[in-house]
């Protein structure tokens, strides 16, 4: 099926344009006539698909069913919730808010919003599509298991006093609410083929009109890599996966911004320059769910002192992360 965007490429970038393959040019602009093309296809063909599977989520019955279950229950629940719905970490924000307004434990909100940005279906796709199938569940699994220990931590650290007073009150009225009364979960309405492709085709134009521009920027920042940065290069400065690569990358995708869909094709450039697969899902995951963009849009929710454990929490778990998986 790829091999389609290939020739493709082959035929515009070297039949077309007349560049050579032998050149830093023709490669990188091969690389991103490819990867975008094919990008851009799966996800038309893959948003659309799973919207229309997904038309029938209720984002207020996902909120009484989570508000209604333990704490050890609840991380897993909120973080795989978060895997599975398209929200950046900008429109995380006022889903967090409604969670909260629900009364469920913070834990559990944050779980959901620390997994979010990090994980979601067009992702995840487009990972198994360029890197296969061990390297995704190894990313999903890493993900969700950030969402969980960072929720759980939260909640023994009793985050809930470090909210901004609209989230605060939020909360206490929500914890209110939920000991007086047992909230009733909205019943599930059943949909037609109709509404399910209407319901399809907004969230196709929604999310790729979104996501686009982080396609053609990450697939810009990998042809560089890919057609100028020296063959070796990387590998020999960051190949041996030496101690202090792992934390150094984690550092230099802070100041970065970009989604989960946009930074896969820099993730894959690097991994085919020879930088070890930890110290890549660390600065990918900086990038994603670290960012100093993205901290300025939670400062609307949290106070600095969370921000600042928040913050420390997913650089920890990121170096961690790398780490272990450089070594094994």
């Amino acid at each position: 099926m790829f091999a389609w965007f290939t020739s493709l490429a082959d035929w515009l970038v070297y039949d077309c344009f007349g560049l050579s393959n032998q050149t830093q040019v023709g490669q990188a602009i091969h690389f991103f006539v490819e990867d975008v093309s094919k990008i851009f296809a799966l996800l038309i063909v893959m948003i659309y698909s799973i919207a229309w599977l997904r038309a029938s989520l209720n984002i207020e019955r996902v909120r009484g069913y989570l508000a209604g279950k333990p704490k050890l229950v609840g991380y897993g629940l909120g973080s795989g919730f978060g895997a599975i719905t398209p929200f950046c970490s900008c429109s995380s924000i006022p889903v967090f808010l409604g969670f909260t307004s629900a009364g469920i434990p913070i834990g559990i909100t944050m779980a959901f919003l620390l997994t979010s940005p990090l994980i979601n279906e067009v992702a995840i796709l487009l990972l198994f599509s360029l890197l296969g199938f061990e390297i995704t569940l190894l990313y999903v699994l890493t993900g969700i298991g950030i969402g969980i220990i960072g929720g759980a931590l939260l909640d023994l650290l009793k985050a809930e006093r470090w909210l901004q007073p609209l989230a605060a009150k939020a909360y206490a009225m929500g914890r209110e609410s939920s000991q007086q009364t047992s909230q009733a979960m909205p019943e599930s309405t059943a949909i037609s083929w109709q509404q399910r492709h209407q319901f399809a085709k907004a969230e196709t134009s929604e999310i790729f009109g979104r996501v686009w521009k982080w396609v053609i920027i990450g697939v810009g920042l990998g042809a560089a890599l890919h057609g100028f940065v020296p063959a070796g290069w990387l590998e020999a400065n960051l190949g041996d996966g030496q101690w202090w690569s792992v934390p150094l990358a984690v550092l230099m995708g802070i100041p970065l911004y970009a989604n989960a869909t946009g930074v896969i094709p820099v993730m894959e450039s690097l991994l085919v320059q020879g930088v070890p697969l930890g110290t890549t899902l660390a600065f990918c995951m900086s990038t994603v769910a670290a960012s100093f963009p993205e901290f300025v849009m939670l400062k609307q929710v949290m106070q600095w002192r969370l921000l600042a454990i928040l913050f420390s929490l997913l650089l920890v778990s990121f170096t961690i992360m790398g780490w272990v998986l450089n070594l094994v």
